[in-house]
């Protein structure tokens, strides 16, 4: 099996300044084709720095890629320590150098001198296209091993690995067979699902089950390799069908699907509506609906209805409800479901109210308490949680708890 590190290159990365995207990206599109990253590292702008992590990667893996570095300024230093470290000399690329003046004129703008160092390309190596940029990656095969450098900037990574670094390692047979599904959940806790799937779990020979806890739910991801893509689907498929058998009412989704995606093909699926009513998520989960290309064909509206008087106001919550009760409860979360339905005449309509925090808890209603309410020309009902003690996490699961309740709504799961 190949051995493959990714390194991210940059000083911002290092100082947080930038969130290092990049290699999560590469890994995805590596592992699709079966070559999984067994090594990541980052690195600041230092020659030395750079050269030294470079000698580490070669020396330990078959395949490196990297990323940052080829810009035409100082601290642009990734072809340095290429140069350094497999022993080349940088030389101009003539052909380049015109790509490069070629694009700066169709923009009307006359080529700045110093980015002539883009057309700077190590001995011997090869050249990936950049379509969007000026900064062309660089490949060096030295016996059995590949080293490829790209761009910081995501737009155009994504552009070369999807477009020109996955079909060249296709063409060196690199990859191996492998096939990859995500059964994704929510609203169970992954030791509940671990408990509940390891009961006659049997993995077969070159067969990997993961589990990827977020704040939106558990990502279930079957890894099977085989001789063949015949093979290796076989495998996956049967594990992610006994897995399905075991915890289908939790699964919303495969690969690539969201929640809301789900939902907006649900609601269309059955020709309903829905409309939400908000509190502590102070329209969150209408952004979340909304997010969906196509969602004004179901997503009738929603209120932001934060503080007491606008619940009143707008909602039709009653006083008496909210001095006997208060804004974060059941029966205000019911009232809020209740109102926003008869005012937008929605088939379907979610509440949300809480505590996000970090203040505003009590000893009864902790930070993380919220109810949320749900509203159909069947029933009108509301649960509570207690998601935890961090505000934008409290804010981001109340949305998918809101979702999964209706989700299940829509299937009638119970």
């Amino acid at each position: 099996m190949t051995d493959i590190e990714i390194i991210t290159i940059g000083d911002e990365l290092l100082l947080g300044q930038t969130i290092d995207t990049n290699s999560a990206f590469i890994a995805r599109q590596l592992s699709e084709i079966g070559l999984i990253p067994r090594f990541k590292s980052s690195v600041g702008d230092d020659v030395e720095e750079i050269e030294n992590a470079f000698k580490l990667a070669i020396q330990r893996a078959e395949l490196v890629v990297t990323t940052g570095g080829l810009g035409p300024t100082d601290d642009d230093n990734t072809k340095k320590a290429i140069v350094k470290v497999f022993r080349r000399r940088l030389v101009l690329d003539d052909k380049l150098l015109e790509d490069i003046r070629s694009r700066y004129k169709k923009r009307g703008i006359e080529m700045p001198l110093i980015n002539q160092n883009q057309a700077l390309i190590p001995s011997g190596s090869l050249t990936f296209k950049n379509k969007f940029g000026s900064a062309v990656g660089i490949g060096i095969i030295e016996k059995n091993s590949v080293f490829i450098a790209l761009p910081g900037v995501p737009t155009e990574m994504k552009q070369m690995v999807e477009g020109e670094i996955i079909p060249f390692l296709k063409s060196k047979n690199l990859g191996r067979p492998v096939k990859m599904i995500t059964l994704r959940t929510t609203g169970i806790f992954e030791s509940q699902l671990a408990e509940i799937i390891a009961d006659r779990l049997k993995l077969e020979s070159g067969v990997k089950l993961a589990y990827l806890p977020s704040f939106s739910g558990v990502d279930l991801r079957v890894v099977a390799h085989g001789e063949s893509e015949g093979v290796a689907n076989e495998k996956a498929q049967k594990l992610a069908a006994f897995i399905e058998k075991k915890i289908a009412r939790h699964i919303y989704g495969k690969d690539h699907d969201t929640l809301p995606s789900v939902i907006g093909k649900l609601l269309k699926d059955y020709n309903k509506t829905v409309a939400t009513a908000e509190s502590c998520t102070g329209g969150q989960l209408g952004e979340m609906i909304t997010s969906i290309s196509g969602s004004s064909n179901y997503y009738l509206g929603g209120f932001v209805a934060y503080s007491n008087d606008v619940k009143k106001a707008q909602l039709a919550v009653r006083e008496e409800t909210l001095e006997k009760h208060g804004a974060v409860s059941e029966e205000c979360a019911f009232e809020m479901a209740a109102g926003c339905g008869k005012i937008l005449k929605s088939d379907y309509t979610l509440s949300i109210t809480g505590i996000a925090g970090p203040e505003g808890g009590t000893e009864d209603k902790p930070v993380g308490t919220t109810f949320i309410g749900l509203s159909s020309v069947h029933a009108t009902y509301a649960r509570s949680f207690n998601f935890g003690v961090d505000r934008e996490t409290n804010r981001a699961r109340a949305c998918y708890a809101a979702l999964e309740m209706l989700r299940r709504e829509i299937l009638d799961i119970k």
